[in-house]
């Protein structure tokens, strides 16, 4: 008897796959970058020419039957078994030209590697830049980035790379209502009072505790400076929570409430200013990853070589013990 499953080709086991992880066809669609109207006419293509049903159409959306289950995670093996063919053939090439996809944070990517990026593709124009800017990470084996800068005491076991500085963070208030508050001795700055323009000491825990506060959510939960607030402020002082470092320096700027925030952002916002000193306690490890298989490809080495370079010169910044 003829296996069914050699009918069909790659193309069609990632039709499978795509509906299979997503549970609904526009969701397929736009995984695998074509319409939902081409996901249903080659689902029934491919029932029809197994003579099998691959999913059954309910209405919390497509749900693999039994068999439909294994062919999704043979897709899923494959692709696999074909990224890292892929990858490893990837890391032989030494040429410094072609697409290059990082993945990071928010906060990283606009206070951070900006900069970074700016002088890295002048000094090798032929080299694109893809970023992708989220908080959860990405799948390496699966190719969807080749290198990571992340912020994590505990980076994924199977990519490699290097610890570069730790991520200060203090506590910030809009200047306008924290006008009495006192730079670190350590971190001058002109916009701010100092030894020829005197002001009144920072605001004590006291003060501090009266105020509205502003914390994290979702994928961000787990940061320390979460769990700090959440269990030393109460409840009902916090009034905003955000799954974004962007998002919390905005609503601190318009005088929502106060929060935490990394030094190498909340320094960098004119409108801001420390309410507290940096707590070593709360740093995060800053990272390069990448993938074992790609750490010698040119493009990634060459980049991970530059940005190592260029972060280790603002490492105090980073770490909150100067200025920007």
């Amino acid at each position: 008897m003829n296996d069914p499953l050699k009918k069909l080709c790659w193309d069609d086991l990632r039709v499978v796959k795509a509906i299979g992880e997503q549970g609904s066809l526009s969701a397929a669609a736009a995984q695998i970058g074509v319409n939902a109207s081409t996901v249903f006419r080659r689902l029934g293509e491919i029932e029809k020419l197994l003579e099998l049903s691959l999913f059954e159409r309910r209405r919390q959306g497509y749900v693999a039957t039994p068999v439909g289950a294994e062919v999704v995670a043979l897709a899923q093996r494959l692709e696999i078994d074909i990224v890292a063919v892929t990858r490893r053939l990837a890391g032989l090439d030494q040429e410094l030209a072609g697409e290059l996809r990082i993945a990071t944070s928010d906060s990283l990517a606009t206070f951070l590697l900006m900069p970074v990026i700016a002088g890295f593709t002048r000094l090798h124009p032929a080299v694109r830049i893809e970023m992708v800017i989220g908080n959860d990470a990405l799948n390496l084996a699966r190719g969807e980035t080749d290198i990571a800068v992340r912020a994590t005491d505990t980076p994924p076991e199977t990519m490699v790379g290097r610890r570069i500085a730790d991520i200060g963070w203090a506590p910030y208030g809009r200047r306008s209502d924290f006008a009495d508050g006192r730079p670190d001795p350590a971190r001058p700055d002109p916009a701010r009072p100092g030894p020829d323009r005197p002001g009144p000491a920072r605001p004590g825990p006291d003060r501090l505790a009266d105020q509205m506060w502003a914390s994290f959510c979702d994928e961000l939960a787990g940061l320390k400076v979460t769990r700090l607030i959440d269990t030393t402020v109460p409840p009902e002082r916090i009034v905003f929570r955000t799954n974004s470092v962007q998002g919390m320096a905005a609503a601190i700027s318009a005088g929502v409430a106060i929060g935490y925030l990394p030094c190498m952002a909340g320094d960098m916002i004119a409108d801001l200013v420390r309410i507290g000193p940096a707590d070593p306690a709360l740093a995060d490890a800053l990272w390069l990853l990448t993938h074992p298989d790609l750490r010698k490809s040119g493009r990634v080495h060459t980049f991970l070589d530059y940005c190592a370079t260029m972060l280790a010169r603002r490492r105090s910044f980073i770490e909150g013990r100067s200025s920007p």
